[in-house]
């Protein structure tokens, strides 16, 4: 497993790093908000883990498909959603992607490929796996694509997912971030085994990558979705991150140890990218300057969100039932 920032083209770098700077400053203003009582239910936020969404992401196609997890809001933004409708949505206002009915967990958008988040554990490997299915019954040469923890490594519907695609080939890739918990449980305590052997249990080819270098994952990412598109069957991405945040937002993670918190967040995936990109002669005026443009596109979304409209009380009950039909007699 790679440890360290390989050669990579300074503007690509570049690329990556707003990708990953938008996601940060996306997520920390979700926190301040939750904070304020402003986002109803409960959020999960990615903060040091952006690398992995933002890197996957990139070797993307727009009509390629994606099924998140719980903690989804990075593959969201990297996907390419419209940070507008993404804040309207988490705000619960009616010009939100779904009306503001799914928020922070059921953010999609079909037209992106964005098929949605889940906050069932592990229940995103089925959906990804049945639209792998779709994309090659109809022979359009796109693939799928799912994210989930290692807190999923245990659900028997992983085994079932990885068992379906390698039987019958189809083009899926999953992406494990690995970031050491399940919920409040450490990964070691709960699977006897690991996501390379597991894996390899099937006849998958998986890899294993840091998952806060953004250059790793990218270039591990681009390798797979090169296997996957050529019809050459499923394969597994395993990227090592760290859990920054507790389980939810306001977790006060009693059951952490305080250096193995203070550890993670001295790994910050964005820092170790500013440092490559001062090393390839990107200066730090122009590193800010990418700070400053994010803060005010995330500031303007904000803003708009606040002033949205709430959902109307007459579409309570749309999309819930079928509409009737008539029945001939």
């Amino acid at each position: 497993m790679s440890h360290t920032l390989a050669p990579f083209a300074t503007d690509r770098l570049l690329e990556l790093y707003r990708g990953m700077r938008l996601v940060r400053e996306a997520e920390e203003r979700l926190s301040a908000l939750f904070a304020e009582g402003e986002i109803p239910g409960f959020i999960h936020l990615s903060i040091g883990q952006e690398a992995v969404p933002v890197g996957v992401a990139s070797v993307l196609d727009e009509a390629d498909t994606l099924a998140s997890n719980h903690r989804g809001h990075g593959h969201a933004i990297a996907k390419g959603l419209d940070l507008d409708r993404f804040f309207l949505e988490l705000l619960g206002k009616q010009d939100g992607y779904c009306r503001g009915r799914g928020g922070s967990m059921h953010v999609a958008d079909m037209k992106l490929g964005m098929l949605g988040a889940n906050g069932i554990v592990g229940a995103g490997l089925p959906i990804a796996v049945g639209s792998a299915l779709a994309h090659k019954i109809r022979g359009t040469g796109h693939i799928a694509v799912v994210f989930f923890g290692d807190g999923a490594l245990a659900e028997g519907v992983l085994h079932e997912s990885m068992n379906l695609a390698q039987l019958w080939s189809l083009p899926v890739l999953f992406v494990c971030e690995n970031n050491g918990w399940s919920e409040f449980t450490e990964g070691a305590r709960q699977l006897t085994t690991d996501p390379q052997r597991m894996a390899a249990a099937y006849g998958m080819k998986a890899t294993k990558v840091d998952g806060n270098d953004v250059i790793a994952v990218a270039g591990a990412a681009r390798e797979a979705v090169a296997t996957v598109r050529a019809g050459k069957g499923p394969c597994l991405l395993e990227c090592v991150t760290r859990r920054v945040r507790g389980h939810f937002e306001g977790d006060p993670q009693k059951y952490r140890d305080a250096g193995d918190v203070a550890a993670a967040t001295r790994d910050d995936p964005l820092a170790r990218c500013e440092s490559q990109l001062i090393a390839d002669g990107i200066s730090q005026a122009d590193i800010e300057a990418v700070k400053t443009a994010t803060a005010a596109r995330v500031d303007a979304a904000v803003a708009k969100a606040r002033a949205g409209p709430p959902p109307s009380p007459a579409d309570t009950l749309a999309d819930v039932y079928s509409p009737p039909r008539e029945v001939a007699t």
